[in-house]
């Protein structure tokens, strides 16, 4: 039996935090202030701190890393509320949120390929015409040329998307005309970041998402597709990115290496130190931790209502 798509969840519901990394590699030092902000987070608010495999782009994968980042997180003593998931046992929850989509005209079929997109916002070569009446349950018309579908995209609504970082402050972005309509569903039929991170935040009641500011540029669709779900757009926290000696950012695939866990307290006193925070002077990971959560929860206490 389908599960149900999850409804718009309250304004004050219960603190629900997640850790979602891609298993494309280990964890590294970048991946770690990450994990340790939203499990800070999470203590702080006495929620729970949940963990997610975002496996969802397969190709990417590497056999065991899931294994190795679950192991990781242990050693350092961030210890997961749920047993944790991974995307690809989620595949009915995310052709549910496609069906609904389609039946309301919210996405359509698109013929085109990367190669004949020009840089910038996509220019809505396929996208039907503005106002076009769909009832439940049609297709869109067929794309520019009556090529074959490849891909499928979300009719993204103009005007600014307005919310409040709790780390940056108020944000806005204008989706339409600054990345335009996004791909849902990839050409080579696997579902797109946007949609499986907001129907998986929706069904694990996700109420604060903390990471990478790196996914900032994110938060604005993921807004507009949850609420055309039905669900409450989740409050976000985007922490300052981790560089290397040339200035960019760290990452599984700018080759960073990975986290010696043999350290752990060493590992968990850089990422505090990351996240622009003083000191501590903890002798274990488990006094660290506790010292850490109420050094956060002095900074970032009672996170405000839910932006709508």
């Amino acid at each position: 039996m389908s599960r149900p798509i999850p409804s718009a969840t309250p304004a004050r519901q219960a603190y629900a935090g997640r850790f979602a990394p891609s298993p494309s590699g280990p964890l590294h030092a970048g991946s770690l202030v990450a994990a340790l902000a939203s499990f800070l987070d999470a203590r702080a608010h006495h929620g729970r701190w949940l963990l997610r495999i975002e496996d969802i782009d397969e190709p990417r994968a590497v056999a065991g890393a899931d294994r190795i980042i679950l192991h990781q997180l242990q050693a350092l003593g961030l210890h997961w509320d749920e047993a944790p998931v991974w995307q690809t046992r989620r595949h009915a929850l995310y052709e549910q949120a496609f069906a609904r989509l389609r039946a309301s005209g919210l996405i359509y079929g698109c013929a085109c390929a990367r190669r004949e997109l020009p840089p910038g916002p996509y220019p809505g070569t396929c996208r039907p015409p503005d106002g076009a009446s769909m009832p439940a349950g049609a297709v869109a018309p067929p794309p520019a040329g009556h090529r074959p579908v490849r891909s499928w995209r979300f009719r993204v609504a103009p005007g600014l998307e307005t919310f409040t970082d709790r780390w940056l402050g108020p944000q806005s972005q204008d989706v339409a005309a600054e990345v335009g309509d996004f791909i849902v569903r990839r050409a080579d039929g696997l579902w797109a970041y946007q949609l499986a991170v907001v129907m998986d935040d929706g069904a694990q009641g996700v109420t604060d998402v903390v990471r990478g500011a790196d996914l900032l540029d994110s938060t604005a669709r993921q807004r507009q597709l949850a609420r055309a779900l039905g669900l409450a757009p989740p409050r976000v926290l985007h922490v300052p990115l981790i560089l290397d000696a040339a200035g960019h950012k760290l990452s599984k695939q700018n080759h960073a290496p990975a986290l010696d866990v043999s350290r752990p307290l060493d590992c968990l006193r850089e990422a505090w130190r990351a996240l622009g925070f003083a000191a501590l002077p903890a002798a274990t990971p488990q006094a660290f931790l506790s010292a850490a959560t109420a050094g956060w929860a002095q900074r970032f206490g009672s996170p405000p209502a839910r932006d709508a």
